[in-house]
C-alpha cells in the first residue's frame, strides 16, 4: 500500500523536486571563512536569490561570540527594502532587528527601541547586529552613487573610498581584488576587499579575516596587507596632528596633581625639553630667549596614566594616548603584530603609549582563545615561558583552557627567569589553587570570585564563566571560604586587576538604555559606535535573570572594597579598550571606597612603581620623562574632570584632542590651549 500510495504521488513529488532544484541552480551562494590568530573560528554563508539574500552567520573564539540569521531584501539601486537579523551577540544576549521601507517610510526596530524616517531622497540603512554580509550590501549600493556616498539611516553618512588592487590564488584560481575603506559608521573605517564583479571577497583587519571559502591560505599576507593600509592612516594622523616644537616649551599658569602628596600644586610653569622635563618653577618665573609658550589658564597638569589591562591596536593606541594614558601593559596580542606595533611608536611614526608587554600562554582546547603561544603539555608551556623571558616581557598571562597541573612549573620557570606571573583562574580550579602556585596577580574579578559558588565540574572556559555572575548576590562575603581567599592574597601580598568596568557593562547594560558607564560621551561619539552601546551584553529575559545581573555587580563592588580594606594592591584596567572606558574604570573605585585623590595616584605614580618605571614616570619632575596631559578643571574634586583633556605630552610630541578626535568621527570635549611660537 505505501509504495502504491508513493506511486500515484510521483509525477506530483517529480515536479516538486524539479522546482526544487531550479530554484537552487538559480540561486547564488557565497561561503566564507572567519579566521583569528590563523585558526577557523567561523562561517558566513548568503544565498541571493533575485533581490533577497539569506545569511547564516556563526563566529566562535574563545569560547564565546555571536550567531545570527538574516533576510535582506533590496530594490534595484541595491538599497534594503527589508532587514530582518535574529540570533545572539557575542556574550547571548538576543537580537531580534528589524528593517522596513515602503514607499518614503522608513521604519526599524532594534536593541535601542523602534524608530522611523521619511526617506526624501536615497538613504542606506544601516544595520546594528549584522553580520560581515553587511559590508556587501552597503558596498553594492555605494558603487552605485555618484562619489560612493549617501545618507545614511538612523543618521550620518556613509562613504567609500577606492584603493590597491591585490592579487589573490585559491582554489578556484587567481583572482584580483580591490580594497575599500568604508567610513561613517564606527571610528574607523572597515575594510573590504571586492572583485572584479564588485562582490565580496574579504573583510579584513591587522588580527582577523572573514575570507572566501577557497582562499584560507591568503589569511597571513592579507591580515599583514590589512596592518599595513592601517599604519599609513594612523601615520597620515600623526603626522597631522604631532606637534614638534623648537626649542624649550614653556607650559605656564598650571597646577599640578602630585601624586606623593595627593593633591594639588599651586600655579607653577613647566618645561620641557625634548622628551623631558627640563624644570619646574614658580609662576613668575621670566621667559629665556626661543621658548614656545603654552597658556594652561589656570588649568591641572596630570602625570600620564597606566591602563593595566589593554590589548593594543593602532586605533587603541592613538585614541589611549588622547585620553591622557602614556602606558599600557598588554595582556595579550598577536606577538608579531604587537612588536610591529610598538616599534612604530617608538620610532615616532604613530601616536600611541608605552607598551609593557605581558605574555600569553593558553592551553589547546576546543575553547581556546588564539592570542600568543597554545601550548598542550607542561614542557611546551616551561618553553613558552623562557621564549617570553628571552624578549623582555614583564610577566606572563596564563589563560582558561591551560591545565591547572602545569601552572606550578610555569610559576617556577617564570620566577627564576624574573617574570612576574598573572591570569585568570584556568578551568576546573580555583583562585585559592592559582595563589598557592605562586600567582603574582589575579587577573579579573569574577576569576577570582567564581570559586565561592562554582560546583565540581562546571566549565569557565565558556559563557559560564559570565553567566555564573547570577549567582553572586546569593554570596555570603563573610562565609569562612570567602575569607579563606581573602586571607591567602594578603599573606602572599598578592595584587588583583578587578577590570571593574568590563563587568558592570556586562551586569547592567540593557536593551535601548544608555549604559551607565558611557553617559558622559556617548553622544560624542559616531551613530554605529552609539547603537553597539545601546545593547545588553546578556540574555536577561528569563524571570529574576535581570535583578540577578544587577545585583552581581552590587556585590562584586562590595567584595573589592573588601579587598581595598584589607590593603590588596588594586591595578586599574579595563579590558575593553581604554580611552572613555578607562575614564570610567578609575570613576568606579569611588564606590569601591577609594576617593579620588587615592584613585589618581593609584593610576599615576603607584602603577609605575608596580611596573618598575618610576624613576623616569608616574609624576611631573624635573628629570623625568614629560608625559602628562592637561585639563582645565581640578580632578581632586572631581574625577569626571579628567574625561576633557585639553592637550597631551608625550615623548616631545605636543597632542590637541580637539584635532585628533574629528578624525574618529568623534566630537571633542575640550578646546585646544593658546600657543605661541617661539620668537
Amino acid at each position: 500500500m505505501l509504495y502504491r500510495g508513493m506511486s500515484r504521488t510521483r509525477p506530483i513529488a517529480l515536479a516538486l523536486i524539479c522546482a526544487l532544484l531550479s530554484t537552487v541552480a538559480s540561486a547564488e551562494t557565497a561561503t566564507f571563512t572567519a579566521i583569528f590568530g590563523g585558526k577557523n573560528v567561523g562561517h558566513l554563508t548568503a544565498i541571493t536569490e533575485g533581490d533577497t539574500t539569506r545569511v547564516d552567520w556563526d563566529y566562535k573564539n574563545n569560547g564565546r561570540g555571536p550567531s545570527s540569521a538574516e533576510t535582506i531584501k533590496v530594490d534595484r539601486d541595491g538599497l534594503p527594502l527589508a532587514w530582518t537579523i535574529d540570533g545572539a551577540t557575542t556574550f547571548g544576549s538576543k537580537v531580534a532587528e528589524r528593517f522596513s521601507r515602503n514607499g518614503n517610510r522608513a521604519e526599524w526596530v532594534d536593541s535601542t527601541g523602534k524608530a522611523g524616517a521619511n526617506v526624501t531622497q536615497p538613504a542606506l540603512y544601516v544595520a546594528q547586529s549584522a553580520s560581515p554580509w553587511s559590508d556587501a550590501v552597503y558596498s553594492n549600493a555605494l558603487l552605485r552613487r555618484p562619489g560612493m556616498q549617501i545618507p545614511a539611516l538612523p543618521g550620518g553618512t556613509l562613504r567609500l573610498e577606492k584603493g590597491d588592487t591585490v592579487q589573490v590564488d585559491g582554489e578556484a584560481g587567481p583572482l584580483k581584488v580591490t580594497r575599500y575603506d568604508l567610513t561613517g559608521i564606527d571610528t574607523s573605517p572597515e575594510t573590504m576587499l571586492l572583485d572584479a564583479q564588485g562582490k565580496l571577497f574579504a573583510s579584513v583587519s591587522p588580527s582577523s579575516i572573514i575570507v572566501r571559502k577557497g582562499y584560507e591560505g591568503e589569511e597571513v599576507r592579507l591580515r599583514k596587507l590589512a596592518a599595513d593600509w592601517s599604519t599609513e592612516r594612523f601615520t597620515r594622523i600623526q603626522k597631522e596632528t604631532a606637534h614638534h616644537y623648537a626649542g624649550a616649551v614653556r607650559i605656564r599658569n598650571v597646577r599640578l596633581f602630585d601624586p606623593k602628596t595627593r593633591a594639588l600644586t599651586g600655579p607653577v610653569s613647566v618645561l620641557v625639553a625634548g622628551r623631558s622635563i627640563a624644570a619646574v618653577e614658580p609662576l613668575d618665573s621670566p621667559a629665556t630667549p626661543g621658548e614656545t609658550l603654552i597658556d594652561g589658564a589656570g588649568g591641572t597638569l596630570v602625570p600620564g596614566m597606566f591602563e593595566m589591562h589593554a590589548h593594543l591596536g593602532q586605533e587603541d593606541a592613538m585614541l589611549n594616548l588622547i585620553a591622557g594614558i602614556t602606558t599600557v601593559r598588554d595582556m595579550g596580542n598577536d606577538n608579531k603584530v604587537l612588536d610591529s606595533l610598538i616599534d612604530r611608536i617608538d620610532a615616532g611614526e604613530i601616536a600611541g603609549p608605552h607598551v609593557v608587554r605581558s605574555g600569553f600562554i593558553e592551553g589547546k582546547s576546543p575553547y581556546s582563545a588564539n592570542n600568543g603561544i597554545l601550548v598542550d603539555s607542561q614542557q611546551q608551556a616551561i618553553d613558552a615561558v623562557r621564549w617570553y623571558a628571552a624578549r623582555g616581557f614583564w610577566q606572563i598571562k596564563i589563560y582558561n583552557s591551560m591545565n591547572p597541573a602545569f601552572v606550578p612549573a610555569m610559576v617556577q620557570e617564570a620566577h627564576r627567569l624574573g617574570l612576574r606571573v598573572a591570569g585568570h583562574v584556568p578551568a576546573f580550579s580555583t583562585a585559592d589553587a592559582m595563589i598557592e602556585a605562586g600567582y603574582d596577580e589575579m587577573t579579573h574579578i569574577n576569576q577570582f570570585m567564581l570559586g565561592w559558588v562554582m560546583q565540581p565540574g562546571e566549565d569557565t572556559r565558556t559563557l559560564f564563566r559570565l553567566t555564573a555572575l547570577k549567582r553572586f548576590p546569593a554570596l555570603d562575603l563573610n562565609a569562612p571560604k570567602v575569607q579563606h581567599t581573602v586571607q591567602m592574597m594578603v599573606d602572599g601580598h598578592k595584587a588583583i586587576d578587578p577590570t571593574l568596568g568590563i563587568h558592570e557593562q556586562l551586569t547592567q547594560n540593557r536593551d535601548g538604555q544608555v549604559p551607565p558607564g558611557a553617559v558622559d560621551y556617548i553622544d560624542h561619539l559616531p551613530i554605529g559606535a552609539r547603537r553597539a552601546m545601546m545593547k545588553a551584553w546578556v540574555d536577561t529575559s528569563a524571570p529574576g535573570d535581570d535583578a540577578a545581573y544587577r545585583g552581581a555587580f552590587d556585590k562584586i563592588i562590595a567584595t573589592v572594597r573588601m579587598l581595598h580594606d584589607r590593603g590588596i594592591f588594586i591595578v586599574f584596567g579595563t579590558d575593553t579598550g581604554g580611552s572613555f572606558t578607562y575614564h570610567r574604570e578609575l570613576e568606579l573605585y569611588q564606590g569601591a571606597g577609594m576617593t579620588a585623590r587615592e584613585i589618581l595616584s593609584r593610576a599615576t605614580l603607584d602603577s609605575a612603581r608596580y611596573l618598575g618605571q618610576d624613576q623616569s614616570l608616574g609624576s611631573i619632575e624635573k628629570g623625568k620623562l614629560a608625559d602628562f596631559f592637561l585639563i582645565p578643571g581640578d580632578p581632586v574634586k572631581d574625577l569626571k574632570a579628567i574625561k576633557s583633556i585639553a592637550m597631551v605630552v608625550k615623548d616631545g610630541a605636543f597632542y590637541y584632542p580637539s584635532e585628533v578626535y574629528p578624525k574618529f568621527g568623534i566630537k571633542p570635549f575640550a578646546a585646544a590651549p593658546t600657543v605661541t611660537p617661539a620668537g
